[in-house]
């Protein structure tokens, strides 16, 4: 078998937690400390992530969107081949390692999404862009830890609850679109959502993009009514 190979590591800026990067043949693997939090050959629900939100959004004129979380880049590309020539697409991610191996080991693997002239990359927490979004925003797509149970950073609980629920409500334009990636169902969100005022849709997104096996994570596609 052939072995992983270490590529960089990085550390996330509020507790600590070490990302690894991992390289073994034409696979890519971060892990958070010893826990894998994405592979390169298991995307399928990172494509759906932003496939469903930006379907809903694409028909609208100058369209700007928010990718909390660059990861392997597969998100990102997923919305550049949804959207027009017009169409900004800011990305947030608050680990600064993250974009330079997208940069120098990771472009391929999506087609080079950061090399899209759309795209611009903020080095920042994707929560402050939501707090200081007012209507700016068609969609907002969040990939940031696991989920609602939220892992390697300890404040995106605020994104989850009703403070943020209602900041990223209010960082969107009429009709716009809030899609949130989960390794696992959390009704108890689900009905946050719903009280903030959002028409919500749960998803069950296979986690090999277009075969069988490999399992499922969830999806909500929350429109701004």
């Amino acid at each position: 078998m052939i072995p992983w190979k270490l590529l960089g590591t990085a550390k996330t800026s509020r507790n600590g937690v070490e990302l690894r990067l991992y390289q073994r043949d034409t696979e890519f693997s971060i892990k958070a400390d010893n826990r894998e939090l994405m592979n390169s050959q298991v995307h399928g629900s990172e494509d759906a992530l932003a496939k469903l939100a930006c379907e809903k959004i694409a028909v609208f004129p100058e369209v700007r969107v928010l990718i909390g979380g660059l990861g392997l880049g597969y998100t990102l590309r997923s919305a550049l081949d949804e959207l027009k020539a017009d169409a900004q697409v800011v990305v947030a991610e608050i680990v600064p390692e993250v974009v330079q191996w997208n940069r120098d080991f990771l472009a391929h693997l999506a087609r080079s999404p950061l090399d899209d002239g759309r795209v611009t990359v903020r080095v920042t927490d994707v929560a402050q862009m939501i707090k200081d979004g007012k209507g700016d925003y068609n969609a907002i797509m969040l990939d940031v830890d696991n989920g609602p149970q939220a892992m390697t950073q300890e404040g995106n609980d605020w994104i989850y609850g009703n403070n943020g629920l209602e900041a990223s409500f209010a960082a969107l334009r009429p009709q716009g679109v809030l899609s949130i990636w989960s390794t696992d169902p959390d009704p108890a969100f689900t009905r946050r959502l719903i009280k903030t005022g959002f028409k919500v849709e749960e998803v069950k997104a296979r986690a090999r993009s277009g075969r069988k096996g490999g399992g499922y994570y969830f999806l909500w596609v929350a429109t701004r009514t």
